[in-house]
């Protein structure tokens, strides 16, 4: 390695002892039996064929991509209309970025005990306004969908990140272009489309490409704290079904393989937008 390549070193050690080495470790322990009380036993694929035949794992599997399908592009386009409103300039503007990123920087317990609070059904802020508005009142929040419904909310905020590196390409932007569009009469819809999107759209197909993953961790503490994993089980998402078999019930071996089709899953989820994201820059290039 020579010149500049140098400082790629502490990185690629970074990611091979912090991601790829555990990834071969949990894939390996995956092939045994280990409660941490017995030395390991080795069974193969067993786990694997169980979890094909879990009726638990399947469920949380089905919520982790009903979550993502929905949580993610909500989440990416408030980022996209708050990163843009709060690009620009005037007072209001530097206002509302405290409160945009307060969530993110708050501790995820801090963050789910104040949605604890807020969707208690019986005193909650979110009951009082079920009750005056929604034909169930307060009890749609006890229901699946009330439980999911719940969940996105709580992770629809946190993307103070996605807003300040939103904001921050925004404000890269020459705003000649923008003056260009003044003078020849465009709209504010027209500005977007030909000047901002194709801007920020190879950064929001990273973004987007992040926040599959990004998006499933966060749900563990809601998932604990908030609903836990309830009603019927319609918030048990894989990371904590993962972690409820490792140390609730130390079965670290199925665990395991779960945490390893979990990360198998991400990992194909994220090459299928690479490869959608890679077409269209090639198409609009």
């Amino acid at each position: 390695m020579s010149g500049g390549r140098w400082f790629l070193l502490p990185a690629l050690l970074a990611t091979l002892l912090l991601a790829i080495v555990p990834l071969l470790v949990t894939l390996g322990l995956a092939l045994f039996e280990f409660d941490a009380l017995s030395p390991p036993r080795w069974v193969g694929l067993e786990h694997f064929k169980s979890l094909a035949a879990d009726p638990m794992f399947r469920q949380a599997l089905h919520n982790s991509l009903l979550l993502v399908a929905v949580a993610v592009p909500l989440r990416l386009v408030l980022a996209l209309v708050l990163g843009l409103l709060l690009a620009r300039t005037d007072r209001w503007s530097r206002l509302g970025l405290p409160p945009t990123l307060l969530p993110t920087l708050l501790p995820e317990l801090v963050w789910a005990m104040a949605w604890l609070w807020i969707l208690n059904p019986w005193y909650g802020p979110a009951a009082w306004v079920l009750d005056a508005t929604h034909p169930q009142g307060a009890e749609w929040i006890l229901s699946a969908t009330g439980a999911r419904t719940a969940i996105v909310c709580v992770l629809a905020l946190l993307i103070g990140e996605m807003v300040l590196i939103l904001r921050a390409a925004r404000r890269l932007i020459p705003d000649r272009h923008y003056e260009i569009c003044a003078v020849e009469g465009a709209s504010a819809w027209h500005g977007f489309r030909r000047v901002t999107w194709p801007q920020l759209a190879p950064l929001f197909g990273l973004l987007a490409l992040r926040d599959v993953a990004l998006c499933l961790q966060l749900s563990f503490v809601p998932a604990l704290i908030v609903t836990k994993t309830g009603p019927q089980f319609s918030t048990l998402y894989l990371p904590y079904y993962t972690w409820q078999n490792a140390f609730e019930y130390l079965r670290f071996g199925y665990a395991a393989a779960s945490g390893s089709l979990l990360v198998l899953w991400v990992l194909l989820a994220l090459g299928l937008q690479l490869l959608l994201l890679r077409r269209w820059q090639a198409g609009h290039g």
